[in-house]
Protein backbone atom coordinates (compact mmCIF):
# COMPACT_ATOMS: atom_id res chain seq x y z
CA UNK A 1 0.00 0.00 0.00
CA UNK A 2 1.30 3.37 -1.05
CA UNK A 3 1.96 6.55 1.68
CA UNK A 4 -0.76 8.00 0.06
CA UNK A 5 -3.27 5.57 0.72
CA UNK A 6 -1.93 4.77 4.33
CA UNK A 7 -2.66 7.89 5.38
CA UNK A 8 -6.26 8.14 3.95
CA UNK A 9 -7.25 5.02 5.61
CA UNK A 10 -6.11 6.32 9.12
CA UNK A 11 -7.90 9.73 8.83
CA UNK A 12 -10.95 7.97 7.29
CA UNK A 13 -10.66 5.83 10.09
CA UNK A 14 -9.91 8.06 12.66
CA UNK A 15 -8.62 6.17 15.41
CA UNK A 16 -5.37 4.42 15.88
CA UNK A 17 -5.01 2.25 18.74
CA UNK A 18 -1.41 1.83 20.79
CA UNK A 19 -0.66 -1.36 21.84
CA UNK A 20 2.27 -1.18 24.74
CA UNK A 21 1.77 -5.19 25.77
CA UNK A 22 4.55 -6.66 27.41
CA UNK A 23 4.91 -9.62 25.36
CA UNK A 24 3.67 -10.85 21.47
CA UNK A 25 0.65 -13.18 22.73
CA UNK A 26 -0.86 -10.51 24.68
CA UNK A 27 -0.36 -7.96 21.86
CA UNK A 28 -2.16 -10.23 19.47
CA UNK A 29 -4.81 -10.56 21.68
CA UNK A 30 -5.27 -7.01 22.23
CA UNK A 31 -5.14 -5.82 18.44
CA UNK A 32 -7.51 -8.55 17.39
CA UNK A 33 -10.28 -7.66 19.76
CA UNK A 34 -9.40 -3.93 18.39
CA UNK A 35 -10.13 -5.64 14.90
CA UNK A 36 -12.98 -6.84 16.11
CA UNK A 37 -14.27 -3.60 16.98
CA UNK A 38 -13.47 -2.15 13.38
CA UNK A 39 -10.60 -0.86 14.23
CA UNK A 40 -7.98 -0.39 11.05
CA UNK A 41 -4.44 0.45 12.17
CA UNK A 42 -2.68 0.10 15.75
CA UNK A 43 0.74 0.48 16.31
CA UNK A 44 3.22 -1.73 18.48
CA UNK A 45 5.15 0.47 20.93
CA UNK A 46 8.82 0.36 20.94
CA UNK A 47 8.80 0.61 24.85
CA UNK A 48 8.67 -3.16 24.90
CA UNK A 49 11.93 -5.51 24.30
CA UNK A 50 12.05 -7.09 21.14
CA UNK A 51 8.98 -4.90 19.90
CA UNK A 52 9.73 -5.64 16.46
CA UNK A 53 9.42 -9.51 16.84
CA UNK A 54 5.70 -8.62 18.07
CA UNK A 55 5.41 -6.77 14.54
CA UNK A 56 6.80 -9.04 12.26
CA UNK A 57 4.38 -11.81 13.64
CA UNK A 58 0.89 -9.09 13.60
CA UNK A 59 2.16 -8.99 10.21
CA UNK A 60 2.41 -12.75 9.41
CA UNK A 61 -1.39 -13.10 10.60
CA UNK A 62 -3.06 -9.92 9.22
CA UNK A 63 -2.73 -12.08 5.30
CA UNK A 64 -6.28 -10.15 4.63
CA UNK A 65 -4.76 -6.93 5.22
CA UNK A 66 -7.44 -6.28 8.26
CA UNK A 67 -5.46 -3.95 10.03
CA UNK A 68 -2.84 -1.38 9.44
CA UNK A 69 0.42 -1.95 11.51
CA UNK A 70 2.32 0.61 13.29
CA UNK A 71 5.59 0.95 15.39
CA UNK A 72 5.48 3.78 18.00
CA UNK A 73 7.47 5.35 20.26
CA UNK A 74 10.18 4.91 17.57
CA UNK A 75 13.37 7.53 18.28
CA UNK A 76 15.82 7.01 15.91
CA UNK A 77 16.46 6.21 12.80
CA UNK A 78 17.76 2.31 13.19
CA UNK A 79 14.80 1.58 15.03
CA UNK A 80 12.24 3.22 12.07
CA UNK A 81 14.06 0.80 9.64
CA UNK A 82 13.92 -1.87 12.13
CA UNK A 83 10.47 -1.61 12.43
CA UNK A 84 9.99 -0.77 8.54
CA UNK A 85 12.03 -4.19 7.91
CA UNK A 86 9.50 -6.16 10.23
CA UNK A 87 6.45 -4.91 8.59
CA UNK A 88 5.72 -2.01 9.93
CA UNK A 89 3.50 0.55 7.39
CA UNK A 90 3.83 3.82 9.71
CA UNK A 91 5.85 5.41 12.17
CA UNK A 92 4.45 7.02 15.08
CA UNK A 93 7.12 9.14 17.51
CA UNK A 94 6.93 10.86 20.50
CA UNK A 95 8.82 13.53 19.65
CA UNK A 96 10.38 15.32 16.63
CA UNK A 97 13.70 13.77 15.19
CA UNK A 98 14.32 14.85 11.62
CA UNK A 99 16.44 11.71 10.91
CA UNK A 100 13.25 9.49 11.25
CA UNK A 101 10.94 11.64 8.95
CA UNK A 102 13.71 11.80 6.62
CA UNK A 103 14.11 7.65 6.17
CA UNK A 104 10.28 7.27 6.62
CA UNK A 105 10.37 9.81 3.46
CA UNK A 106 12.82 7.57 1.96
CA UNK A 107 11.11 4.28 2.10
CA UNK A 108 7.82 6.02 1.68
CA UNK A 109 6.41 5.23 4.80
CA UNK A 110 3.82 7.89 6.66
CA UNK A 111 6.02 9.11 9.93
CA UNK A 112 3.74 10.98 12.65
CA UNK A 113 6.15 12.84 14.78
CA UNK A 114 5.14 14.13 18.35
CA UNK A 115 4.82 17.42 18.54
CA UNK A 116 3.99 19.95 21.34
CA UNK A 117 5.21 23.55 20.59
CA UNK A 118 4.38 25.17 17.24
CA UNK A 119 8.14 25.48 16.20
CA UNK A 120 8.19 21.59 16.45
CA UNK A 121 5.20 21.41 14.00
CA UNK A 122 7.06 23.63 11.14
CA UNK A 123 9.89 22.03 11.89
CA UNK A 124 8.17 18.43 11.40
CA UNK A 125 6.33 19.73 8.25
CA UNK A 126 8.69 21.32 6.89
CA UNK A 127 11.21 17.89 6.71
CA UNK A 128 7.94 16.57 5.50
CA UNK A 129 5.26 14.53 8.09
CA UNK A 130 1.87 15.29 6.85
CA UNK A 131 -0.13 14.25 10.17
CA UNK A 132 1.62 15.57 13.23
CA UNK A 133 0.56 13.52 16.71
CA UNK A 134 0.01 15.96 19.21
CA UNK A 135 1.26 14.89 22.62
CA UNK A 136 0.64 14.62 25.38
CA UNK A 137 -2.82 15.28 24.21
CA UNK A 138 -3.91 16.26 28.20
CA UNK A 139 -0.90 18.64 28.91
CA UNK A 140 -1.84 20.65 25.49
CA UNK A 141 -5.77 20.29 25.48
CA UNK A 142 -8.33 20.64 22.98
CA UNK A 143 -8.54 24.33 23.35
CA UNK A 144 -4.54 24.24 22.94
CA UNK A 145 -4.55 22.26 19.51
CA UNK A 146 -7.16 24.94 18.54
CA UNK A 147 -4.53 27.99 19.28
CA UNK A 148 -2.43 25.88 17.33
CA UNK A 149 -4.78 25.85 14.23
CA UNK A 150 -4.62 29.46 14.68
CA UNK A 151 -1.64 30.12 12.49
CA UNK A 152 -1.01 26.48 11.14
CA UNK A 153 -4.63 25.94 10.06
CA UNK A 154 -3.09 23.56 7.07
CA UNK A 155 -1.74 21.27 9.79
CA UNK A 156 -3.16 17.93 10.83
CA UNK A 157 -3.18 17.10 14.44
CA UNK A 158 -3.74 13.36 15.87
CA UNK A 159 -3.87 13.92 19.62
CA UNK A 160 -2.30 11.23 21.60
CA UNK A 161 -2.51 10.59 25.72
CA UNK A 162 -5.54 11.43 27.51
CA UNK A 163 -8.17 10.43 24.21
CA UNK A 164 -11.08 8.72 25.62
CA UNK A 165 -14.27 7.75 24.72
CA UNK A 166 -15.89 10.72 26.49
CA UNK A 167 -13.95 13.50 24.38
CA UNK A 168 -12.91 12.19 21.46
CA UNK A 169 -15.80 13.41 19.31
CA UNK A 170 -14.45 16.94 20.87
CA UNK A 171 -11.23 16.28 19.55
CA UNK A 172 -12.77 16.04 16.09
CA UNK A 173 -14.96 18.69 16.07
CA UNK A 174 -12.10 21.01 17.33
CA UNK A 175 -10.32 19.84 14.08
CA UNK A 176 -8.18 16.79 14.55
CA UNK A 177 -7.70 14.23 11.76
CA UNK A 178 -7.58 11.21 14.34
CA UNK A 179 -6.91 10.33 17.44
CA UNK A 180 -4.38 7.97 19.21
CA UNK A 181 -6.13 5.81 22.25
CA UNK A 182 -4.43 3.27 24.28
CA UNK A 183 -5.60 2.66 28.10
CA UNK A 184 -9.04 4.07 27.32
CA UNK A 185 -9.47 1.98 24.73
CA UNK A 186 -7.76 -1.28 25.83
CA UNK A 187 -9.46 -1.64 29.35
CA UNK A 188 -12.42 -3.89 29.85
CA UNK A 189 -14.12 -5.14 26.78
CA UNK A 190 -12.14 -3.76 24.41
CA UNK A 191 -14.20 -4.68 21.55
CA UNK A 192 -17.37 -2.51 22.75
CA UNK A 193 -15.03 0.11 23.39
CA UNK A 194 -13.62 0.27 19.69
CA UNK A 195 -17.26 0.19 18.15
CA UNK A 196 -18.35 3.11 21.01
CA UNK A 197 -14.70 5.33 19.87
CA UNK A 198 -15.49 5.02 16.17
CA UNK A 199 -19.55 5.53 16.28
CA UNK A 200 -18.57 8.47 18.63
CA UNK A 201 -16.17 9.78 15.23
CA UNK A 202 -18.27 9.51 12.40
CA UNK A 203 -21.07 11.16 14.83
CA UNK A 204 -18.79 14.19 15.35
CA UNK A 205 -18.06 13.72 11.58
CA UNK A 206 -21.72 14.22 10.82
CA UNK A 207 -21.72 10.74 8.93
Amino acid sequence: MYKSEIISEIKKAGLVAVIRAGDVTEAIRLTEACIAGGVTAAERAFTVPVAHKGIEELAKRDSGGEILIGAGTVLDSETARIAMLSGAQYIVSPCVKVDVIKICNRYQAPCFPGVGTITEAVTAMEAGAEILKLFPGELIGINGMKAFKGPLPQAQFMPTGGVSIDNAADWIKAGAVAVGAAGSLLKGDITANAKEFLKRIKEARGE
